[in-house]
């Protein structure tokens, strides 16, 4: 059985919109260890429709990070969306009408981990229906001041630390867990 691992940048303020314009000093080998981690215990990646949109014209016509388009281009993809009617990315499948039915099956079914990376209101609607099994967070030491926060009019959802490290750049990488209490 596998799990549905949610993975952000996130600013000490809890910002996860536009890390393009505030992450990249931070990144290192540390922090890119992290990361190919997940990527090689993913079995598929899990999106919102939004960012499906975003991602599916960037990487199939990029010349950026070859590895990662390569992965992502090939990877197995679902998107949550009931208004995406078609998707012609490569090994996607929409989910839509009973989507927490749906991604119940993909994780009972699935051979490793049904990765994340960003789509904050998807995380969101999965914590509240309880299907994401864990919450990574790369945290950076900035104070971004103003854009999308991970958690923006959540009820509350008690998560217990796993893991945690310090890079030498002073970004955490916490991992949280549902806390069933």
């Amino acid at each position: 059985m596998g799990k549905i691992v949610s993975n952000f940048f996130i600013s000490l303020d809890g910002v996860v919109e536009s890390p393009d314009k505030w992450h990249f000093p931070y990144f290192n080998d540390e922090m890119g260890a992290s990361i190919e981690a997940g990527m090689q215990t993913a079995a598929g990646f899990l999106m919102g429709r939004t960012l499906y949109d975003e991602w599916s014209a960037y990487w199939t016509a990029t010349d950026a990070d070859q590895d990662f388009a390569t992965f992502i281009n090939n990877a197995r993809k679902y998107v949550v969306s009931n208004t995406l009617e078609k998707a012609d990315w490569n090994n996607t499948t929409v989910i839509s009408g009973d989507a927490a039915a749906r991604l119940r099956e993909i994780k009972e079914q699935a051979d490793g981990d049904i990765q994340m990376s960003g789509s904050a209101t998807t995380v969101r609607w999965l914590l509240a229906h309880g299907l994401l099994d864990e919450l990574h967070l790369l945290v950076h030491p900035i104070v971004v001041g103003r854009g999308q926060r991970l958690f923006e009019d959540t009820p509350t959802h008690p998560l217990k630390l796993v893991k945690s490290e310090t890079f030498q750049t002073g970004v955490l990488d916490l991992t949280y867990v549902p806390d069933a209490g």
